[in-house]
């Protein structure tokens, strides 16, 4: 599969802490790839990097043959590379449609914003049920299907999602994954960073295990699930008993 997107040997830090050495991977168009890790590890921090909100002290991040670690936050969204952050971080004291709207603001967005509107309330029916409702007064469930909706209002070429399922509830945490299954068969390519690595790697084409800054291992999502490392460090799954 062609890249689409390449990160090259990229180092970043917080002050004079280093946070990534080195850091390669890459995303093909169309595949969901998730990252999985300790706490700590760094997975938010590649994630921020791949999407300019911190800056590289070296290494290449492309999009196809564009360079976005040469691009503003805000001109890398307008490439169509879209993160839903941790934590959702709505406008709470907004409605959802005023959320929503918010997520199309580029000029590429904005010409599609009423076909796309129409994809995210099929994708999300309460969407469309709630659209005068404030955020702040949804449920945590709620609240991360619109920053999702919000996301695919910006028309995302690579969807970058962050810790997607945290705080919520299992029924609510299997609908989430459900919904990003749909709309990675509907061709968004999908980079997901996700603390539950059994879903992770049920959902994923591909990924990536970052330990203390480094890429420490890579696979295809059913491999890794079979991996006995992987099994130990990161499923709770111990290892037989030798007879």
């Amino acid at each position: 599969m062609p890249d689409f997107l390449n990160v090259d040997a990229i180092n970043v830090a917080h002050g004079d802490i280093q946070a990534l050495w080195d850091v390669s991977l890459e995303v093909g168009q169309g595949e969901i790839v998730a990252l999985i890790g300790p706490n700590g590890a760094g997975k938010t921090t590649l994630m921020r990097a791949i999407a300019g909100l911190h800056p590289l002290k070296s290494g290449t991040v492309l999009l196809r043959d564009k360079a976005l670690h040469a691009l503003p936050a805000h001109r890398i969204v307008e490439q169509g590379v879209i993160m839903v952050p941790e934590g959702r971080r709505l406008f709470g004291g907004l409605t959802v449609m005023d959320n929503l709207e918010l997520g199309a603001y580029s000029k590429r967005a904005r010409e599609v914003r009423a076909n796309t509107l129409e994809l995210v309330f099929e994708l999300f029916p309460l969407l469309a049920e709630r659209r005068t409702q404030r955020a702040n007064t949804m449920s945590g469930g709620q609240q991360q299907m619109l920053a999702v909706g919000r996301a695919l209002m910006g028309v995302p070429k690579l969807l970058m999602l962050d810790e997607p399922s945290l705080g919520l509830g299992p029924l609510v945490v299997e609908n989430i994954f459900e919904t990003v299954r749909q709309m990675n068969q509907q061709g968004v390519t999908i980079f997901l960073v996700e603390q539950n690595a059994r879903q992770a790697l049920e959902l994923a084409h591909r990924a990536y295990i970052l330990e203390q800054g480094r890429i420490v291992g890579t696979g295809l999502g059913d491999e890794l699930l079979r991996d006995d490392r992987v099994q130990q460090a990161y499923l709770g799954i111990c290892p037989a008993p030798e007879e």
